[in-house]
């Protein structure tokens, strides 16, 4: 059973950092891209940052560049994003999802599995 599950969510003050984790069942990270995505109340869902598994690539968001890290540790079958230098913008419920590929997507509708998501807050 293919499974992706986050973890690593919390309450966090304006500044501070958080380390989210996905870990993969079911199937082999090494060959699929995984995406972050986050969904704050009352918004739509917007892609955060993503990691390609064919060459390692990564890709940010604007509005978390030079914040967020995205890596992989692909014995561990686990992708992880750094978060550093928090703010209240960036509560949400944070999921990761796999496409069908070793590639980034842009499109979250071309993602096939996702997690059950964590909840990051940022606040004082």
């Amino acid at each position: 059973q293919v499974q992706l599950v986050e973890s690593g969510g919390g309450l966090v003050q304006p500044g501070g950092s958080l380390r989210l984790s996905c870990a993969a069942s079911g199937f082999t990270l090494d060959y699929y891209a995984i995406g972050w995505f986050r969904q704050a109340p009352g918004k739509e869902r917007e892609g955060v940052s993503c990691i390609s598994s064919s060459d390692g690539s990564t890709y940010y968001a604007d509005f978390v560049k030079g914040r967020f890290t995205i890596s992989r540790d692909n014995a561990k079958n686990t992708v992880y994003l750094q978060m550093n230098s928090l703010k209240p913008e960036d509560t949400a419920v944070y999921y990761c999802a796999a496409p069908s590929g070793s590639s980034c997507r842009r499109d979250s509708g071309e993602y096939d599995y996702w997690g059950q998501g964590t909840q990051v807050t940022v606040s004082s």
